[in-house]
């Protein structure tokens, strides 16, 4: 079977717009406080440090997967059959 090759350039943009997905989600679900004043933020501070720490970690997880992927010279395409057969099977 012929292997597709690709750039690491590729797989660093796919990754990207995974985490841009999911940070998406993660704005989807905060909600605005009742009214636009600064009392009204106060009790949404639990969710907002979540948000944050939550961001945080995306962020730090983002920075070294590319820096990771500096050192990759290729990346192979394999057939999505292949990675859901039983482990030991289609190798």
């Amino acid at each position: 079977m012929h292997e597709q090759k690709t750039t690491p350039d590729r797989l660093g943009a796919f990754s990207d717009a995974v985490l841009a997905v999911i940070i998406t989600i993660m704005v989807l679900e905060l909600k605005a406080p009742e009214e636009a004043t600064f009392p009204a933020l106060l009790p949404l501070w639990p969710t907002a440090i979540s948000y944050a720490v939550s961001y945080l970690f995306i962020a730090i997880i983002w920075l070294n997967h590319h820096h990771l992927l500096r050192f990759v010279s290729h990346t192979l395409v394999r057939p999505s059959s292949r990675r859901s057969s039983s482990p030991g099977h289609g190798r």
